[in-house]
């Protein structure tokens, strides 16, 4: 009985020093492509479980950052955006909303009309009261072409077919999201930083803050 007992001891401390160490691995990681260690990180470890977590990240990651190639950071900003908040997560939906905001100001040079924490309330909407105010943002913006990739991505987060391989790209960040999304709910995770290399451009983000001060959305 004693050795069972030390054996279960040591079963655990295994599994803990695993957990410990892949958690530090994906932190790592990501603090080499975005400049900060984000909250979920531990969530998801313990969620998955280490082997299962880095398996869902290799299968995930290189998706992302092409998706991100091809269609852009904006856009698929964008789209996280609309899936994040259509799935009610707070966390994701500020984290890619900052990014979207902070590539709006490096490219255009100005705000973009609302700010990351505003938008990231907007979990609660009606799908269709949410497409609306995703189009009157994007509208105010400029982006008039971003319009349709709100319509569309909405629809795909709801269960509709991909059609090409833009959609198909699209589609994948709903899968990938929405397991993101259900653990930041159900884990509570306050929002941090932006999901995108530009969060590493310390002066940009002085600028932004600026910015916002002065506007009074500080």
């Amino acid at each position: 009985m004693p050795f069972g007992n030390l054996s279960i001891t040591f079963g655990e401390e295994i599994g803990m020093s695993l957990e410990w160490l892949v958690i530090r691995l994906l932190e790592s990681m990501c603090r080499m492509l975005w400049g900060f260690a984000p909250r979920m990180i531990p969530h998801i470890v313990r969620r998955l479980g280490p082997g299962r977590s880095v398996f869902w990240f290799a299968a995930n990651m290189p998706r992302l950052l092409l998706t991100m190639h091809v269609l852009g950071p904006l856009r698929t900003h964008l789209a996280a955006v609309a899936i994040s908040l259509h799935n009610g997560c707070t966390y994701c939906a500020y984290g890619h909303a900052f990014a979207l905001e902070l590539i709006y100001l490096r490219d255009r040079g100005h705000l973009f009309p609302v700010d990351a924490r505003t938008i990231a309330t907007w979990q609660d909407m009606a799908p269709r009261a949410l497409a609306r105010r995703l189009r009157h943002v994007l509208e105010d913006a400029g982006l008039h072409a971003e319009t349709l990739w709100v319509d569309r991505t909405l629809a795909l987060a709801a269960g509709s077919r991909p059609v090409d391989r833009d959609e198909a790209r699209i589609a994948h960040l709903v899968r990938m999201l929405g397991r993101m999304n259900r653990i930041a709910v159900e884990a509570g995770v306050e929002p941090d930083e932006a999901q995108n290399p530009v969060n590493k451009n310390a002066g940009l983000k002085l600028r932004y803050a600026q910015l916002r001060a002065a506007s009074g959305e500080a």
